[in-house]
């Protein structure tokens, strides 16, 4: 959907723009301008702080320095990483890293954010506290977040729900 992948059949449209028929290049600018992505794994760059990681993306988009960090530093207080702002990813727990993937996806304000399993490494209560803030930005920002889950707790907090099995939808409600 976010067009990591071509379609194996049938057509993913947003926004009426058919996502199959676009390039490489023509895809890489789409996901600049359209879309955040929140991962398991986090996927933070282990050499940067949280302030350049959360950065990053605003840096494609021709920022200067000075408006990319105060943007990020913004982001990361609405995150409750005020304080971490210069700590490296492994100078953080899980859930401090996973917030810094969050401010990352979010700080640019992309209409759409892919979540894949965003709570799949954090304790239950960490896994609470995330899907608030993720849903409480997303409303706050009125952007689509599209989350994949197998954990039926998190998928709770879905307005809707698709159900997919073997490649296969089985199930929309």
């Amino acid at each position: 959907m976010a067009g990591l992948e071509k379609p194996s059949h049938g057509t993913v449209k947003i926004n009426g723009r058919s996502i199959g028929k676009m390039n490489e290049h023509q895809l890489a600018i789409f996901r600049q301008k359209n879309v955040g992505f929140v991962f398991q794994s986090y996927n933070l760059i282990p050499t940067m702080t949280a302030l350049e990681n959360v950065s990053l993306p605003l840096t494609f988009r021709g920022l200067s320095k000075r408006i990319r960090e105060r943007r990020s530093a913004s982001m990361l207080e609405a995150v409750g990483l005020k304080t971490h702002l210069r700590h490296k990813p492994t100078q953080m727990s899980g859930g401090q890293q996973q917030r810094v993937g969050i401010a990352r996806a979010f700080v640019s304000n992309p209409p759409i954010v892919f979540a894949d399993e965003p709570t799949g490494n954090l304790d239950s209560q960490t896994t609470l506290d995330i899907m608030e803030l993720i849903i409480g930005i997303a409303r706050t920002n009125h952007q689509t977040l599209i989350i994949v889950t197998h954990d039926s707790e998190v998928a709770r907090y879905a307005d809707r729900i698709i159900y997919i099995r073997d490649g296969r939808i089985t199930e929309n409600n």
